[in-house]
């Protein structure tokens, strides 16, 4: 089973123009598209489309536009559509995903990671999956040329809303390892003179994905998505509190550009 979870911990880490900084523990599911059905099955506290524990639901995920409806919560088939769009054709290699699962109904994943391969084996490309608290979506493609060893490595610019105290027209800078024993990825912000101001990094370690380590970080971690969107909302309190500078959404729509869900 190519399937597994990481224990894991966030960084973040705010250099300008006031400094602050925070860490949190998590679990995240390092999931192979192809085996979920069959996880469905086989455990009792992970499920696909239907309430549990934890839930898969393919409608979190980037959803293209499809003509055919079954296929329309298919997010293997979007996946693959995509890189279409970016010119890279996998046929029936492997797709992983690094994400959060709805837990016991709710569901916020600020960020997934695709690690996509070719039928031999061999990577070939990675895709951001970045969410804001809007429920918009923006997707980041990696492709070969920014492969160097084991880690894809891109700055783009955003033209993103993520965060209320980062401004739109700043620079991601991706540099994500192909996960394996360990996790490292780092996402770094760098403003418009090319300064970076804000620091991220996802680290952890690899391990089996079975219902008693399910149940274990359930109790460990209790609903780690709802976890997730309260620390976003209590770090931006204190953001708040520092009088960082403040964007509203409707503010620079300009700079909102291929974004999906859109928010109205």
């Amino acid at each position: 089973m190519n399937s597994c979870l990481y224990k894991a911990r966030v960084m973040h880490n705010r250099l300008a123009p006031k400094p602050h900084s925070f860490h949190y523990n998590i679990f995240m599911f390092y999931l192979d598209l192809d085996e979920i059905d069959s996880l469905h099955k086989k455990m009792k506290f992970m499920s696909r489309n239907r309430f549990n524990l934890f839930n898969f639901r393919d409608k979190d995920h980037l959803q293209l536009p499809k003509e055919d409806p079954d296929l329309s919560k298919d997010v293997r088939r979007h996946i693959t559509d995509y890189l279409g769009t970016n010119g890279v054709d996998i046929g029936n290699g492997r797709i992983m995903i690094l994400t959060n699962l709805c837990t016991l109904g709710y569901q916020f994943n600020p960020v997934s990671f695709y690690f996509c391969y070719d039928e031999s084996g061999q990577p070939v490309c990675s895709v951001v999956e970045i969410c804001n608290t809007f429920l918009e979506m923006k997707p980041f493609f990696l492709g070969a040329d920014t492969k160097t060893g084991d880690h894809y490595k891109l700055n783009t610019t955003k033209y993103f809303y993520v965060s209320p105290f980062i401004e739109m027209d700043t620079n991601f800078d991706f540099d994500l390892q192909i996960p394996g024993e360990k996790l490292q990825i780092r996402i770094d912000d760098f403003d418009k003179e090319g300064i970076r101001f804000f620091i991220s990094t996802l680290s952890g370690e690899r391990k089996p994905l079975t219902d008693s380590n399910l149940l274990a970080y359930f109790l460990s971690f209790p609903l780690i998505t709802l976890k997730v969107i309260t620390l976003i909302h209590w770090q931006a309190l204190k953001l708040w509190l520092k009088k960082i500078p403040y964007h509203k959404k409707d503010a620079n729509k300009d700079l909102q550009r291929e974004v999906y869900r859109p928010y109205n």
